[in-house]
């Protein structure tokens, strides 16, 4: 039997939420990132809503105020949607989008993400730069008119005149083909080449308040140039400070408050077609390139400039071995270059995610996970300031059980401006008073404070539960603990059948609302969901990543195990129907599972490694695994080597643009769970197994209409497994 309905197993009167209908929930509007203007008083946020097809998501710019009494308003509105707000030192807001730029006349088809500005007078926004490949990663001095923006630029382009040209060459003779030099070829679900980014600055000082003349014509005409040939004043005069090469792959990177340094992330190549993460710092007047931070043990991210211009913090991760975790820290260098870099906070025993100034250079506002949450911490440096080399102090700031992102610190110092997550409610901005905070008491005697909500642009929804926590002791005495979403109704006199979720990672935490792994929608079936943080996850120190480094059948699997069992002892869970899935990790975990226990009625693993001396040479960034696992290890944790062992119904999800978890994963598993597991086909080719395979989806699945095909089929395949219900798949599937 087939139909296309969501419709959930629960009585009518316990449907009133959007988790009831995947319809409702794929048209949920979703929150993210955040910009605050220089002097405190504009706040802008992304919203994300489902298009009119109901086959892709579109963005737009929202401002919240900063107080807190105004509504949230719309400040933009395109088919193609905008994103990446920045503000400007003047106030007016840039923002990338690939909408049509109604001054680039009718020959404009197919316009490329370009650099729009938003005047803080009022106005309409219109272009101020364009690059033959698009531009994206904005960013705007806090003191200065200058801004800078990555492009995509052909390897043998002198300039994006000339990358101009070489594009429509290649597309007139039709040639997608791509000579590599070098490795990676691939990242998560796309193709590497043959362009490269590389760094632009521009001053927005020429900026006139007039409509966008267009730029002069490729074939070198004057066109509507201006007498002086010049570029026009309402264009921004890109000029490239950055070479060819693939030093700025998935570069993050900030400018100075005087925008006179650029300071990025800069890959380099290590042996055995390796690469690893340098901290440089480059001058935006001469495009001078200046070593940071190059340490042959660690990698460098997220740098963040000091309000003084003087200092350059950033987060720092040892390169890894079979037998080490990496080690996560804050790191402290000049901008000048000048000295040896510092650790800070050494002592702290978690991971830092991100970083901030706070504007008197006096401490630090930092991220990290800890205990199923991402809360704020303060570090503040001794009386000597930073670089003096004296101890310093973490603090926990927050005292909200959520995850917070986007930390924006005021110019006053008075607040943080933020979003919160947690698995109770999905992003939201919020404002953290870090000035009674700060007045409460001494470094290290004050107490956390409770974010208030700001009045964004999207209400939190309903839920079909409540969220509650979980914990036990293993068998070798250390603590591990979950979040446990129950139904509406859950008691011992109605037990929920429970569903053991497995995050992907492995280095992550279920501390924050997602969208594509969501729990309610099973709990809005009636499932309780257990989503635990096994040996390898972050927030909890450490030793605790380190007891599942290079070994994933052991600590994570008995750590999950022992989990389960403590929620199955709750009244509220039905251990006689209980299912297990995950993603990625998650999903090599679920195909562990299945070879060893027969205790779960159901499995499903989605994106999953299966065999690992296949994935090992494959995976896209294949010297990240040969980090993580000798072969000897990777032999000993492999799944595949268990196949015989499986004696549960299995639903293999995988997408064929996966280049992170290759699509071979998934086939070999499909085809060994077929003829050689304790499940095999029938002799007419029959199965218990089923296999949903997405031939242009990447790791996650991402289009709507393919999300719900994905939750859709599952459902399906829980309710025939565990519920005992005959299975509903959408009509879609044909």
């Amino acid at each position: 039997m087939t139909q296309d309905t969501t419709a959930a197993a629960t009585p009518p009167e316990q449907q009133p939420t959007p988790f009831h209908d995947l319809d409702a929930y794929v048209a949920l509007p979703r929150v993210s990132g955040l910009a605050l203007s220089r002097d405190g008083s504009r706040l802008v946020t992304t919203v994300q809503t489902l298009d009119p097809e109901r086959t892709a998501y579109r963005t737009a710019l929202w401002e919240v105020d900063p107080t807190g009494e105004a509504p949230a308003r719309r400040l933009t509105r395109s088919a193609k949607g905008e994103s990446s707000a920045c503000f400007a030192a003047n106030g007016d807001l840039l923002f990338i989008s690939a909408r049509p730029d109604p001054d680039a006349g009718s020959d404009d088809k197919d316009p490329k993400a370009a650099l729009w500005l938003l005047p803080a007078s009022g106005g309409e926004a219109r272009v101020v730069a364009t690059a033959p490949g698009g531009l994206g990663g904005v960013l705007a001095a806090r003191d200065a008119d200058v801004v800078s923006v990555s492009a995509p630029v052909l390897p043998s382009a002198e300039d994006l005149e000339q990358d101009r040209e070489l594009r429509t060459a290649r597309t007139d003779a039709k040639v997608s083909a791509i000579l590599h030099t070098g490795y990676p070829v691939r990242h998560w679900d796309h193709d590497l080449g043959p362009d490269e980014d590389r760094r632009f600055v521009a001053s927005l000082a020429g900026l006139v308040d007039e409509p966008a003349r267009p730029l002069p014509p490729a074939d070198g005409s004057d066109g509507d140039a201006s007498d002086d040939g010049e570029t026009p004043a309402s264009h921004l005069d890109l000029r490239q400070v950055t070479g060819a090469g693939r030093q700025l792959f998935e570069h993050a990177a900030t400018l100075s408050p005087d925008g006179g340094t650029l300071v990025t992330t800069w890959v380099v190549a290590d042996p055995g077609a390796a690469q690893r993460e340098t901290l440089v710092a480059v001058d935006t007047a001469t495009g001078e390139r200046r070593t940071l931070v190059d340490d042959p043990d660690a990698e460098v991210t997220g740098p963040a400039v000091s309000p003084d211009g003087r200092w350059v913090a950033y987060v720092t991760m040892t390169i890894t071995t079979p037998e080490q975790a990496p080690v996560v820290r804050l790191g402290l260098v000049a901008l000048s270059g000048e000295g040896e870099p510092e650790v800070l906070a050494d002592d702290w025993d978690r991971w830092p995610t991100s970083v901030a100034w706070l504007p008197d250079g006096s401490g630090l506002v930092v991220t990290a996970d800890e205990d199923g949450r991402g809360p704020v911490f303060l570090l503040t440096f001794g009386a000597g300031g930073p670089g003096a080399g004296e101890s310093v102090t973490v603090e926990r700031l927050t005292a909200d059980d959520a995850t917070f992102t986007d930390v924006r610190v005021a110019p006053d110092g008075s607040a943080l401006y933020a979003l919160r997550t947690s698995y109770a409610a999905p992003s939201e901005p919020v404002r953290i008073d870090l000035g009674a905070f700060l007045a409460s008491g001494a470094p290290g005697e004050r107490e956390p404070v409770t974010a208030v909500v700001l009045r964004g642009p999207v209400p939190s929804p309903e839920l079909p539960g409540t969220l509650t926590e979980v914990e036990t002791t293993t068998e070798d005495g250390v603590r591990v603990r979950a979040w446990l979403a129950l139904p509406d109704g859950a008691s011992a006199d109605r037990p929920a059948p429970l569903l053991l979720w497995i995050h992907g990672g492995p280095l992550n935490s279920w501390n924050a609302w997602s969208w594509r792994w969501n729990p309610w929608l099973m709990v809005a079936r009636g499932y309780a969901v257990l989503l635990p943080d096994p040996a390898l996850s972050t927030g909890y120190g450490q030793d605790f990543v380190q007891r599942g480094w290079g070994a994933w059948g052991q600590a994570p699997y008995t750590d999950l195990l022992a989990i389960t069992d403590a929620a199955e002892d709750l009244p509220e869970i039905d251990a006689t129907r209980t299912a297990a899935m995950g993603g990625s990790f998650g999903g090599y975990m679920a195909n562990w599972v299945a070879g060893h226990t027969d205790r779960f009625r159901a499995i499903v693993t989605h994106a999953s490694l299966w065999a690992l001396d296949q994935f090992g040479p494959t995976t896209d960034h294949a010297y990240y695994w040969a980090r993580e696992m000798t072969p000897e290890m990777a032999e000993a944790n492999s799944p595949h080597r268990f196949v015989e062992n499986i004696r549960t119904p299995m639903l293999v999800v995988h997408g064929d643009k996966d280049y992170r978890v290759p699509i071979g994963e998934g086939l070999r598993l499909w085809n060994e769970l077929l003829t050689k597991s304790g499940l095999p086909a029938d002799d007419d080719g029959s199965t218990v197994h089923r296999f949903l395979y997405f031939p242009d989806e990447n790791h996650w699945v991402l289009s709507p209409q393919h999300a719900k095909v994905w939750y859709q089929v599952v459902l399906a395949f829980l309710a025939e497994h565990v519920l005992g219900e005959k299975p509903e798949l959408p009509t879609t599937l044909g």
